[in-house]
């Protein structure tokens, strides 16, 4: 089982973002992090003898929350789902908003891991994002958690950005590299709609590169980060050797999981199949959802055997190692050369996809077009339609922890 606990606090709503984060407000946080314990309990009692295998503390911002609020949430949670031996834990930080005591607070209560928010190196992208900080705070942050004993840092970097070109996303890979993490995270911008950068593309404030520009930063990644000693093990991640994160995996494998506070999503087993239940979005449909223990305000999906053999599909094809054949039949009853070995064999004649023992997924060339890809094997479903903005939603989903 992994846990995940969304903190929507930050000092400043980047311009890119349409997660569910507002603007800091102490005379709120104690109430909020009341009310995920209040949760908490309530799950714990519906899933009695649940340990942790991993934890993921997202946002917003969590390292803008008071040591001691910290130290209050992470016990109390801990208290409810104990972590298992070994447990990976970690927790996103921006930076410039670490400190020795909050990076203490974290380490004393099993935070392990730190995965911070570079995206670019350049002044100008960072300000066109509504980032608060510079590469100089990044270097600062990363020095300071090194020095509090973090063993495991990730950073989180952005290609595709408007007004970006190869030679910056270069510069932004190299001077990422500078700091000797163990993980990096790039992904590709995706405008969301309703944000201010999404309005500054639509009025042609912004212009994003080219296709053939994103594809050469996307190309530059794989080999400057392989030259690196980094291995790819899913489209937009990276790692070296032993360091991936494990959490991250347990989403793209389909392991159940908790979601606790605004907008945090559970995926958990239901009569017949899966259950997805997502919390409100809002903090006062939050805090109302929790004091009145009405579970009716979570929506509820239930995955279908359609659904989730998509997702199978879908996620797996994002890592590295692919889809098994033999776990796909053991989970679903059902052969992967029943559903799609026609397509199979035919993108793997393009070179689009590779079959190696057991095992199908992307060849490089196919994790430029996975989309398409995607796109025609749902054609031998049922509900194609429903099934290729399923992949969107599902991926958006994952890309909130």
């Amino acid at each position: 089982m992994e846990i995940y606990l969304h903190v929507p606090y930050c000092r400043q709503k980047c311009r890119y973002c349409d997660f569910a984060s507002f603007p800091h407000a102490e005379s709120t946080q104690r109430a909020y992090v009341d009310a995920v314990l209040t949760e908490a309990a309530s799950q714990a009692a519906k899933l009695p003898h649940s340990i942790m295998e991993t934890a993921y503390l997202g946002g917003g911002t969590p390292s803008i929350l008071p040591p001691e609020l910290l130290t209050r949430l992470l016990e109390g949670i801990t208290a409810h789902f104990p972590l298992a031996p070994g447990a990976e834990f970690t927790s996103e930080a921006n930076p410039g908003t670490l400190t020795h005591e909050w990076l203490d607070a974290a380490l004393n209560c099993g935070i392990n891991r730190l995965s911070m928010g570079m995206q670019a190196a350049q002044p100008a992208l960072l300000k066109m994002l509504g980032r608060i900080h510079d590469f100089t705070q990044v270097q600062q942050s990363v020095e300071l958690a090194r020095h509090a004993g973090f063993q495991h840092i990730s950073l989180d970097l952005m290609f595709g950005l408007p007004g970006q070109t190869v030679s910056m996303w270069r510069e932004t890979l190299e001077k990422a590299l500078s700091l000797n993490p163990e993980h990096l995270s790039c992904y590709g911008l995706i405008p969301e709609e309703g944000t201010p950068l999404y309005r500054d593309l639509q009025t042609g404030q912004l212009t994003l590169p080219d296709e053939d520009d994103e594809r050469r930063m996307y190309d530059l990644t794989l080999d400057l980060l392989a030259q690196a000693g980094f291995q790819q093990y899913e489209i937009s991640n990276f790692a070296r050797l032993g360091c991936e994160c494990r959490h991250n995996i347990g989403y793209w494998q389909q392991v159940p999981y908790i979601g606790l506070g605004v907008s945090a999503a559970s995926y958990l087993p239901a009569k017949n199949g899966m259950c997805r239940l997502t919390n409100p979005r809002t903090l006062p449909a939050y805090l109302r959802m929790v004091q009145s223990q009405d579970d009716s305000l979570r929506e509820r999906e239930f995955v279908s055997k359609t659904d989730g053999r998509f997702e199978t599909l879908m996620l797996g094809l994002r890592m590295t190692r692919g889809v098994s054949e033999s776990e796909f039949q053991e989970r679903h009853g059902v052969s992967l050369d029943a559903l799609y070995g026609e397509k199979l064999r035919e993108f793997e004649h393009e070179g689009l996809l590779q079959h190696k023992t057991d095992r199908w997924s992307l060849t490089r060339r196919g994790m430029d077009v996975q989309n398409a890809i995607l796109v025609e094997l749902t054609r031998s479903e049922e509900h194609t339609s429903e099934l290729q903005s399923r992949q969107y939603l599902v991926c958006r989903l994952l890309l909130e922890k």
